[in-house]
């Protein structure tokens, strides 16, 4: 592994991975509360608009594939502040979506962003932290939550205000570009030796890219999943007003943003595999929750599933740092799993949605969860077979 400097230059490295966290969270929450705005602008209905999850979440995998290329060869601070900007743009660009055509293609290329942003801050981190990567992974995904959690109140309070969905877009896109500015400026951390052998990076580990790829599916289809239509079940059943349902969501992200706090503490104690179990289980009990009661149990129903599914992305990805070398490449692979799932849970819910009723966003996330137990649990058996773990090529 390289050396990353002076202990100062990794600090200022690392508050601008962590920002562009945050601006990775912004533009991700904010698109459940402006659903019904978005259906409006485009003139479609929330089974059609669903479609732009399918966009957004195919954008986004073509930026995780081809982000983790550019990782690898160009220097990471040029590829992480251009992909912020490019996101920047994009969210601008969204008011003048419309037409379902040219919106899907506007969060196309904004989830293409997303995953470069993506891919670049998880795979320069561990770049940067060769040792005790854990807490700071943590961390990294914390400050997402922070971006999730401010992002809906951003879009209550500037609706509130303006009345007006461009207002919230255009805003977003202003808080985003001195954040690509400030990565823009620093240098660069060293790419990592075994990134360089690109023709061996992945040579041997491709069974375990499958298994953390299906892992982080599971992951971020439960959590994109509810924070995009949690807003849009509470309205249908009349369990709320519009204002009290944003601020529905921005109280999913924070517990999601406390459960990845608590996770940075919670990792220097607990392996990642017992971090996860734990975390799959609290979600499933929220989730469950919610659709055997939801007029009782939606806001603490909301909190226990924001917590607990706030820390299982950052476990996986550490998990994943336990058992192979980590490039640029292999974080694209790992987020293709995980845009996959951005991509499909929240499509099918919105395939039902109307059809079937509200609850079925409930039933689709509890079937998510309940396949990422069964990818651990192959997961876990296939290594209990392989006798030299930490030597072992996968």
């Amino acid at each position: 592994m390289t050396n990353t400097g002076p202990i100062a230059g990794r600090w200022t490295k690392t508050l601008a991975y962590f920002a562009s966290f945050v601006a990775l969270g912004l533009a991700l929450a904010a698109l459940g509360p402006t659903l019904p705005c978005l259906a409006d602008l485009a003139g479609v209905s929330l089974s059609s608009l669903s479609t732009i999850f399918i966009a957004r979440s195919g954008g986004y995998l073509a930026g995780a594939v081809t982000g983790g290329r550019l990782y690898d060869r160009i220097p990471g601070h040029v590829v992480l502040g251009t992909v912020i900007a490019v996101m920047a743009l994009c969210l601008a660009l969204v008011p003048f979506g419309r037409s379902l055509p040219l919106l899907a293609l506007i969060l196309f290329i904004l989830g293409w962003g997303e995953g470069g942003v993506d891919v670049g801050g998880n795979t320069l981190l561990v770049w940067l932290y060769p040792c005790g990567l854990s807490p700071w992974m943590h961390a990294l995904h914390f400050f997402f939550g922070v971006g999730a959690l401010v992002s809906p109140l951003i879009v209550a309070y500037t609706m509130e205000s303006h009345g007006s969905i461009a207002s919230v877009y255009w805003l977003l896109a202003v808080l985003l570009l001195p954040i690509s500015l400030v990565i823009l400026i620093q240098p660069s951390p060293p790419i990592a030796e075994h990134a360089k052998d690109r023709t061996a990076s992945l040579a041997g580990h491709r069974t375990s890219l499958l298994f953390i790829g299906g892992l982080l599916f599971a992951a971020a289809g439960a959590e994109i999943g509810f924070g995009s239509w949690i807003y849009t079940f509470a309205i249908r059943l009349q369990l709320t007003d519009a204002l009290s349902a944003a601020v529905l969501t921005s109280t999913y992200w924070t517990a999601f943003t406390i459960g990845r706090l608590f996770g940075i503490p919670l990792s220097a104690r607990l392996s990642p595999p017992a971090i996860l179990l734990l975390c799959g289980a609290g979600c499933g009990t929220g989730v469950l929750s919610l659709w055997i009661r939801p007029d009782a149990a939606l806001w603490a129903g909301t909190v226990v599933a924001g917590f607990a599914v706030g820390p299982m992305f950052a476990s996986i990805v550490a998990l994943a740092e336990l058992t192979m070398p980590i490039s640029g490449r292999s974080t694209g692979w790992f987020l293709v799993g995980s845009s996959a799932g951005a991509m499909s849970v929240p499509w099918i819910i919105g395939q039902f949605f109307e059809t079937a009723g509200p609850q079925v966003t409930w039933v689709v996330i509890l079937l998510d969860l309940c396949l990422g137990f069964g990818i651990y649990a192959i997961f876990e058996i296939r290594n209990r077979k392989i006798t030299d773990l930490p030597g072992a090529r996968r």
